[in-house]
């Protein structure tokens, strides 16, 4: 089969072309860095949380946390069993062509890698303006944020080039800083016995408390903190044991994704006090400065030094997510060019088994995402940030729809696993949530973006765009391959 037999030209001086990435890199818990970093963690707090808490459900918001993780593990359930059949670096189109059709999972592969490109481009967008600001404060020297940027583009190459050992390594050291801050202010609340009103479990988590407000507006942002979680199996070909490593990572990114972001919310919801939250978390975001309802009680808790830490912590936060996202991307690159949907180039790897001439693509389609922005001197957040994050979210959420679908039309066909549960009952339930998320993104996405509604409208446009590009160039490619044979 030609996608597992390219022809090896590696030579002293030339990278291999072998078309395999590095079997038995990773283990369970060098994938779970790298699923946490795609989440970038106090990104997601700082980001997400106040606006959740300000305009959706207030008090209510962890309570938002838990059902999407609900339905990100209903999905997980079908995602996990396809994984035991299928292991591929290209994941989303992988399994979703073995249900639904080849076609299809070309199209959905355009989607997914859309997706990616979309949210690192995103990142890189708040990422440049963060060290920007950082440097300008520290140094009084102003350096525009699209310089910083293409200077870490640079430097995610050479990571990304350098072997998936050592970006695990980058990740885990950023990671464990991040989380460390945001758990302990979260237990030492917590221990303390909560603000101002006292932890406030029923204020956070009682059905009254999920749905007061706009417990949509909620969903929503909850939803979106998860993107990234799927990357488990885009690892599988480079994990050891990948049967077992891969269910076992996926189980245990959501465990912890779906713990972490609602304990933590809960904590910062106690901290104001359940019933000042939702006025404290309005002040911030009318002040400019959203990650004041989240830095300012750590502040309170640690003292003074915590402002000048966390917003370094933000930039290696985003960082650190950028790197993941970068080796998402051209891994799926990699596999597009060794199933021939691409060109055929794009599976050259180093002798660090690393796909580097997909790395170089990848890394110039962020370079034509991001630098119109600069050029016509748009707002890294409120533009670059704020549509491509949306238009990410929107796209990952349909593939997780697709996916669940073609587990339950695989397993019905081929019958390698009968399992109820994990091949027909929970893909159904999760297909059913999933599909509920994206009609609340839809509905929503205008605040998601934070933009206009016509902006709003183009923007969704753009991911039924690339699903229809994708199923083109797969009908092209067939007909070229038909033509050939």
């Amino acid at each position: 089969m030609d996608s597992q037999t390219a022809v090896s030209t590696e030579t002293a001086s030339e990278p291999s072309t072998a078309g395999r990435l590095k079997p038995d890199s990773l283990g369970v818990l060098g994938i779970l860095f790298f699923v946490l970093s795609a989440q970038a963690p106090l990104t997601g707090i700082a980001g997400a949380v106040p606006i959740a808490v300000a305009i959706g459900n207030g008090a209510g918001t962890p309570a938002a946390y838990l059902a999407a993780g609900a339905v990100v593990l209903l999905f997980s359930v079908g995602f996990v069993a396809m994984g035991r059949h299928v292991v591929d670096a290209g994941a989303f189109y992988t399994y979703i062509g073995k249900g639904l059709g080849r076609p299809t999972g070309s199209g959905s592969a355009a989607v997914a890698l859309f997706a990616y490109c979309a949210i690192q481009a995103a990142m890189y967008g708040l990422y440049g303006a963060t060290v920007s600001g950082l440097v300008e404060h520290y140094t009084g020297t102003h350096v525009a944020w699209w310089v910083w940027t293409l200077v870490t583009m640079v430097i995610v190459q050479i990571l990304g080039a350098s072997g998936i050992e050592m970006g695990a390594k980058i990740l885990t050291v950023f990671v464990l800083a991040e989380f460390s801050v945001l758990i302990v202010f979260a237990l030492v609340t917590f221990f303390k016995g909560g603000g101002p009103d006292g932890l406030g479990l029923a204020d956070s988590f009682s059905p009254s408390a999920a749905l007061q407000g706009a417990p949509g507006v909620a969903l929503m942002f909850a939803v979106a903190s998860m993107f990234g979680f799927e990357a488990t199996s885009i690892y599988g070909e480079e994990a050891r044991e990948p049967r077992k490593t891969v269910p076992r990572a996926t189980y245990l990114s959501v465990a912890v994704i779906t713990g972490f972001f609602a304990f933590t919310s809960w904590m910062l919801v106690s901290a104001h006090g359940a019933s000042h939250a939702t006025a404290e978390a309005g002040k911030a975001l009318e002040s400019g400065d959203a990650t004041s309802f989240v830095f300012a009680p750590i502040a309170a808790q640690f003292g003074g030094w915590v402002d000048d830490v966390l917003p370094i912590l933000l930039a290696t936060s985003l960082f650190a997510g950028i790197l993941a996202f970068h080796n998402s991307a051209n891994r799926y690159l990699f596999s597009l060019g060794r199933e021939r949907l691409l060109p055929h180039a794009l599976t050259a790897i180093n002798r660090k088994h690393s796909p580097w001439a997909a790395g170089v693509v990848q890394t110039v389609v962020s370079v034509l995402l991001v630098m119109p922005f600069a050029l016509l001197g748009k707002d890294p957040v409120l533009t670059l940030f704020s549509w491509f994050s949306g238009v990410a979210v929107l796209a990952i959420m349909l593939l997780y729809f697709l996916t669940s679908v073609s587990v339950v039309v695989f397993f019905r066909r081929s019958r390698a696993d009968t399992r109820p549960w994990n091949t027909v009952v929970a893909p159904v339930l999760g297909a059913l949530g999933i599909a509920g998320a994206i009609w609340l993104i839809v509905e929503n996405f205008t605040t998601l973006i934070g933009g206009d509604r016509t902006t709003a409208i183009w923007l969704q446009l753009t991911v039924p765009a690339v699903l229809i590009l994708g199923l083109v160039v797969a009908r092209v490619t067939k007909g070229r391959a038909a033509a050939a044979g």
